[in-house]
């Protein structure tokens, strides 16, 4: 009795089958399940790739009207600064001149593909369209509102309306987007009604002024380096910046 009590214990059974005969199948997996979880996966990591190449934003505008052939020149050569002096920025040129012509690039995200961008484009005759890159600007922040442009307008005159250019600067400053006005002053511009137009334009969209001597480049270079810091880095990143000084003083 003793060893048939052994035997029955030590019978191993065959793989699969349970005791009396029956055959256990194991669980399949679904198919399914492994694709949605991959999906999941390739979701999530797409999601952390866009968040680590956020890419930040700023609008390069310029008076091209007839006056303004030998400052686009400096500008061309000076805005490689915006880029060296950040990464992770992409930059869209916008310009005015001649008969009611404005023009914009596609974002470029070096110095090089903008300045070929400008090469071969010539000032021409016109009156200012500074309202219509104001509203440019408002524009390109309504669309794409997680990543709104800094606007950087560099030019030397004003012959619009100041209450419209106002009203849509003030639209600006709501939305975020902070109007850096470069001025370049004429001897012809005693009164300074080019001045305080600027001014107000930056205090509206929480920005800055700052005249500027085209005979002296690196003035520009230092404000251009510095607002690339500032688009990148906010506030605290022009705390070092040669020539911020003056931005600092404005900024909100």
């Amino acid at each position: 009795m003793a060893d048939d009590i052994k035997t029955k214990h030590d019978t191993k059974l065959a793989p699969g089958t349970a005791p009396g005969g029956l055959t256990v199948k194991k669980p399949q997996r679904d198919p399914g399940s492994d694709i949605d979880a991959f999906v999941q996966r390739t979701r999530a990591m797409q999601i952390a790739n866009r968040a680590q190449t956020r890419r930040d934003r700023l609008i390069f505008a310029l008076d091209a009207t007839a006056s303004r052939q030998p400052t686009w020149d400096m500008a061309m050569h000076l805005q490689v600064e915006m880029f060296e002096e950040v990464s992770n920025l992409d930059v869209q040129l916008l310009y005015y001149r001649g008969n009611g012509e404005c023009q914009k690039s596609g974002w470029v995200s070096s110095g090089d593909r903008l300045a070929n961008l400008m090469t071969g484009i010539a000032c021409r005759a016109g009156k200012t369209q500074i309202c219509r890159m104001l509203a440019h600007a408002r524009d390109e922040a309504k669309a794409k509102p997680t990543c709104k442009p800094t606007l950087v307008f560099i030019g030397d005159a004003l012959e619009e309306n100041i209450d419209e250019l106002a009203a849509t600067a003030a639209e600006l400053g709501q939305l975020g987007v902070k109007a850096f006005m470069f001025h370049e002053p004429h001897q012809d511009d005693n009164d300074g009604k080019v001045e305080s137009a600027f001014r107000e334009i930056a205090r509206l969209t929480g920005g800055a002024y700052c005249r500027f001597d085209a005979n002296a480049p690196h003035q520009l270079a230092q404000l251009l380096r510095a607002v690339a810091a500032f688009t990148v880095g906010g506030v605290k990143a022009l705390a070092t910046k040669p020539g911020a000084i003056k931005l600092l003083e404005q900024l909100r």
